[in-house]
């Protein structure tokens, strides 16, 4: 009789891609600005700062898909945020250069402390892609910085969509000539995971409790739906066989 493979088995010989998210599943966008703004202006609250600036992100997307203002790179999004913002933390005064180099703080985010790790043991066996809303100078800027050892670079600027539009998670497909169930996301949002899910992606969850900052953890019960559930990017390379 033959025994029924595990899902982390059939995953592993079924999935030819692994596309993952970025902001939060593989770096830490909270802390990196929180660090940053200690640095650079110790006065301001940095959690608070990291916070507002990154609940800007979607409806600054929505405008943009509701063709409101033309298609934006993310670069450009996360400048038009910092400036509404700064005024509010008494740092209206910075110069230009000043908001430019704060601007591109998104460049210089931090990985986890598995990120890179566990990346590399997974590109052992399979294609590793990134699948982000951030632009390509963004994605490269970081991945040169951090170590990433990405095989490719997507992202919704290729696709002329943000994510969750279908056509983010298709074009993963159909960049390399896959079916949507040969290429799984790997992500710390149940929103991103639902949508690639309803485009015949396969779906991993990844555990990252403090993305919100050690004030705001987040719940990491796992949900159903997901292919897996990891702990961690190394976790899910030990999960694959990697």
């Amino acid at each position: 009789m033959t025994t029924p493979l595990s899902t982390a088995d059939e995953l592993a010989d079924t999935v030819k891609v692994l596309a993952f998210d970025i902001f939060g599943t593989v770096v830490d966008w909270h802390g990196s600005i929180v660090r940053e703004m200690q640095a650079l202006h110790p006065a301001v609250d940095g959690d608070a700062f990291a916070i507002a600036w990154r609940s800007g992100y979607q409806p600054a997307m929505a405008r943009v898909m509701r063709g409101e203002q033309g298609w934006t790179r993310i670069d450009a999004l996360h400048r038009g945020i910092l400036d509404e913002i700064l005024p509010k933390f008494g740092l209206a005064h910075l110069t230009e250069a000043e908001r430019w180099h704060l601007n591109h703080v998104w460049q210089r985010l931090a990985p986890w402390a598995d990120s890179v790790a566990g990346l590399t043991q997974l590109k052992s066996r399979f294609t590793i892609t990134t699948l982000s809303n951030g632009n390509i100078s963004l994605l490269t800027h970081m991945a040169k910085r951090a170590g990433l050892p990405w095989d490719c670079i997507l992202s919704a600027e290729v696709f002329r969509a943000y994510k969750p539009h279908p056509n983010t998670y298709l074009g993963v497909a159909r960049t390399f000539d896959l079916e949507p169930a040969q290429v799984a996301l790997v992500a710390t949002h149940h929103d991103d995971l639902e949508a690639a899910r309803a485009c015949g992606l396969r779906t991993i969850y990844v555990e990252r409790p403090l993305e919100l900052g050690a004030a705001r953890p987040k719940d990491g019960t796992p949900q159903p739906g997901n292919d897996l559930h990891t702990s961690s990017i190394l976790d899910l390379a030990q999960r694959l066989g990697c």
